[in-house]
């Protein structure tokens, strides 16, 4: 079923009533705002033929109606029959805000609440709404026409009754502006426009700004004054300059209540801005002042809540409040946004297609599912995935059964329309990469964040989640540049991180660095370190342990004592150095991988220095600021610190390269015979030896574990026990100060857990260690630049000869003096900040390269043999010059 197809079926139970529908109540041929009255006459009383030509306006039929208040003989009779010729006399009566007259018949003897009554069957407007006038003076309900004086051919006044309301000047303001819009309408004084808006002005730096209660007594006045609908009948009017005044007005409304309105008070302007919604709704969908009023009400909603002012379908507001939109009241703007981004996803698909659907269109259907998803999951009562079929058997019977069903027909078609969107642009991708001319196309921009909102909508409906991550796992490249070109630093990630299988490691990267600080191009007031090489550590430790955490995601400066060299390459050298020297074993802070000396967890007996948890705290930071500035630091986690920096559990498995000899011994255990195990054969209690500072201690795993012989019923229990000690709790605080340290720099324990937990162990080895690839020459060529020299030249040729004939660790040196990178990003030198450069200098033969690492430049003269600059090129290459290139 086409998504046009699921409007249609829903139309009847979905639509609420808009402008149009107020005008089928009239004569839908040539509507005229003047004739709004006479209109609302013909249809509710025929015979009421005497009525002038610009009666007052009623209050507007989509507007909240007042209850008629009428008197207790009254309220159950209909109106009074219009006395005889012989003793009728006949008067006219001025209407509300002098919009016109109408002719009134009746006897001397009648009381004025018949005349009351008359009004009410001619116009509409209640009696308890009505006050006249005669002489300046006020009749009284229970008087007589006789009584009052009033004689043929009299001239009464009707006014609007000032009903008991906490706010009297805000309804005169109100009551004014309705009256002056009415004028203009009918081609009145012009230079009454500044009044209007003085008046609306006026109104709304009168609403309360703290009391919700105060201020929705406030703004209902504005509803039941009917100012909606007269500053429509104004936007309406062929009078040149209304419209632009009604605009102004509506405008000025509508991004008050938005912008200069707190919050709290958002459930109370909603009602009003629905209500202009619904009155422009007859100008067409595209019209800029319906797309204001509609964006700003589904901002509004989405932080109104059920709970909150938005009511469900029955009435009801959770509780909490006056009911102020019903869910239902929503559906129009859903359907009708994601009819457009239907049509504009597939526009996009089209060849050379520089439209697509609209940041405006997305954010506010988005805002618009928020509340009605959560009235569907907690209002109607259900706690899980629901059942369509279901749900379509037992339509009429099941809450919001219709939004349901329509909801998902929505689903169905956007990922429909979605899917064909990723094959596109996996074709244009394709395209890309042999270097063919196709760029990213102007339509795809939307495309994430249309993705996000189905997921959530897929959460609703059974089958419906595994579909949709079904249809994203292949289209996985389409995916990754998605996430890479469009995810957006201030958006929640986490419904994508949590499914890595439909994510590549390009993409996983990206969303975890925007969980960091981003980096300046320049630092205002960045945290200056003069640190002295010989005392690396302990001098970088003072400087940033001491540091307050929000100067040093401000920016870093860093100068070597007795040094030259400053800039970016000297920073990249100090977090190489500096993460060396943490991570050193000799410096008793973490302990290296039997198995793999690359990987590092905390050590144990770390407390053998009395800092050591400030230590571990300063190394959180420092790791964090080196992921932030993308520096490649070589050294990588373990997976059991991995894991319980990511907050997650360490099993058996994850033990296998921390401590192998453990690992075999528990394996051992749990893969014994039971028979032999039950038979003490291993000997073992729930203790565990541990040695501290020479001493060895004995650890009980469990209360009176001395006593508890490991058994094959309790075995999985011991090795889970042991395990948890081994790697969790004899390490946990120096864990919790490194995350700690972590979290100064990414500024929430939320997102220093999600950090991790968004990663595979691979990803983080990759961001911190970098390629494990050796170094490619070819590699290397492709991304070098010449400035004085020429790719044929012979000091090019031999330089690239020599280093082919290289060691490895000689190369790394040789990239570690030109660039300050010791370990290359996993893209290789393509991941790079910039190309590097050879530049010809006009010094000495006799002198030594040099280099300037911030701008990746190599430097050395037109040396006039190979001899030369193989004698000088393996001189820069010993580890202890390479890597204290800033003394040259």
């Amino acid at each position: 079923m086409s998504l046009v197809d699921c409007a249609a079926a829903a139309h009847h139970h979905l639509q609420p009533p808009r402008i149009k529908r107020k005008l089928d109540d009239y004569d839908d041929a040539d509507y005229n705002p003047s004739d709004l009255v006479s209109v609302r006459m013909r249809k509710s009383d025929p015979n009421a033929v005497n009525s002038s030509p610009n009666p007052v306006p009623p209050p507007h039929p989509l507007s909240p109606r007042l209850p008629t208040a009428r008197s207790s003989a009254s309220s159950s009779s209909s109106p009074p029959s219009p006395p005889s010729k012989s003793t009728f006399i006949s008067f006219f009566v001025r209407m509300l805000s002098d919009c016109g007259s109408i002719v009134v018949h009746a006897s001397p003897n009648d009381t004025v609440r018949s005349v009351h009554d008359q009004i009410q069957s001619l116009t509409g407007i209640p009696v308890a709404e009505q006050r006249l006038l005669y002489r300046g003076r006020q009749l009284q309900w229970e008087q007589t026409l006789s009584e009052c004086s009033i004689q043929r051919d009299s001239g009464l006044q009707l006014t609007g009754r000032m009903r008991s309301t906490d706010h009297p000047q805000a309804y005169q303001l109100i009551d004014e502006m309705v009256f002056l819009t009415c004028r203009l309408c009918r081609g009145e004084d012009l230079k009454l426009s500044s009044q209007v808006k003085a008046r609306l002005m006026e109104f709304l730096a009168m609403t309360p700004r703290t009391e919700s209660e105060q201020a929705a007594g406030h703004l209902e006045i504005f509803m039941s004054a009917c100012a909606p609908a007269a500053l429509v009948m104004l936007l309406m009017s062929p009078i040149e300059g209304n419209k632009k005044l009604a605009e102004e007005s509506i405008e000025q409304f509508v991004n008050s209540s938005r912008s200069v309105l707190p919050k709290p008070i958002h459930s109370q302007c909603a009602p009003i801005v629905l209500e202009f919604c619904k009155l422009l709704g007859r100008a067409g969908n595209d019209d800029k002042l319906y797309s204001l009023c509609r964006s700003s009400l589904a901002s509004m909603v989405e932080h109104i809540g059920i709970g909150n002012g938005l009511r469900n379908g029955s009435g009801g507001n959770g509780g909490s409040g006056k009911a102020a939109i019903a869910v239902q009241e929503l559906f129009p703007f859903v359907s009708e946004l994601a009819t457009r981004l239907s049509r504009d996803l597939v526009l996009s698909t089209e060849a050379a297609a520089s439209v697509g659907p609209l940041h405006g269109d997305v954010r506010d259907f988005t805002a618009f599912l928020l509340p009605i998803r959560a009235a569907i999951l907690e209002q109607a009562g259900y706690g899980g995935p629901i059942s369509v079929p279901f749900i379509e058997a037992r339509l009429n019977l099941t809450p919001y059964g219709e939004e349901i069903k329509f909801l998902h027909c929505i689903f169905v078609n956007l990922l429909e329309k979605m899917e064909l969107c990723l094959v596109k642009m996996e074709e244009g991708l394709s395209v890309k990469e042999k270097g063919e001319s196709e760029h990213p196309r102007l339509g795809w921009c939307q495309y994430f964040a249309i993705l996000k909102e189905l997921n959530s909508i897929s959460k609703l409906y059974q089958g419906a989640e595994e579909q949709f991550w079904a249809k994203l796992r292949h289209r996985k490249a389409s995916v990754r540049y998605l996430i890479t070109k469009y995810a957006k630093r201030s958006d929640d990630h986490q419904w994508i991180l949590d499914h890595k299988e439909v994510t590549t490691f390009e993409s996983r990267r990206h969303l975890a660095m925007m969980m960091l600080p981003e980096v300046k191009d320049e630092y205002e007031e960045p945290h200056e370190m003069l640190i002295d090489r010989s005392h690396l550590l302990a001098e970088s430790f003072e400087y940033i342990s001491h540091a307050d955490p929000e100067v040093l995601r401000s920016g870093l400066f860093l100068e070597f004592k007795n040094e030259e060299a400053t800039g970016p390459g000297v920073l990249r050298e100090w977090f190489f150095l500096v993460c060396q020297a943490i991570f050193n074993p000799q410096n008793a802070l973490f302990v290296a991988c039997p198995n793999d000396r690359r990987r590092f967890f905390p050590n144990p007996a770390s407390k053998v220095d009395p800092l050591h948890l400030e230590y571990f705290r300063f190394s959180g930071r420092v790791i964090a600021l080196a992921l932030m500035h993308k520096i490649q630091v070589g050294i990588v986690f373990d997976r059991v610190f991995f894991l319980q920096l990511a907050g997650m559990n360490v099993s058996l498995e994850d033990i296998r390269d921390a401590d192998p000899y453990l690992y075999s011994s528990c394996k051992q255990i749990l893969d014994m015979d039971s028979e032999t195990v039950d038979q003490d054969a291993l000997g073992l209690t729930f203790v565990r030896e541990v040695e501290e500072l020479g001493s060895r201690n004995v650890v009980e795993l469990r209360p009176n574990g001395r006593s508890v012989a490991v058994n094959s019923n309790n075995r999985k229990e011991y090795v889970d026990l042991l395990i948890q000690h081994r790697f969790v709790t004899s390490i946990g605080e120096q864990v919790a100060h490194f995350a700690q340290g972590f979290t100064d720099i990414i500024c929430s324990s939320r997102l220093h857990k999600l950090f991790f937990q968004s990663l595979e162990l691979e990803d983080l080895d990759w961001m911190l260690y970098g390629s494990e690839s050796a170094i490619s020459v070819e590699d290397w060529k492709a991304h070098t630049d010449y400035n004085g020299f020429k790719e044929s030249d012979p000091q090019i040729l031999w330089f690239w000869k020599i280093v082919e004939g290289m060691s490895a660790e000689q190369r790394k040196v040789l990239l570690f003096f030109w660039t300050s990178v010791k370990y290359l990003p996993v893209e290789g030198f393509g991941g790079l900040a910039s190309r590097l450069h050879i530049y010809k200098t006009t010094e000495s033969y006799d002198r030594l390269p040099s280099s300037h690492t911030c701008f990746y430049r190599l430097c050395f003269p037109p040396y006039q043999s190979i001899t030369v600059m193989t004698d000088r090129l393996r001189f820069i290459t010993q580890e202890h010059v390479g890597y204290s290139f800033g003394t040259w």
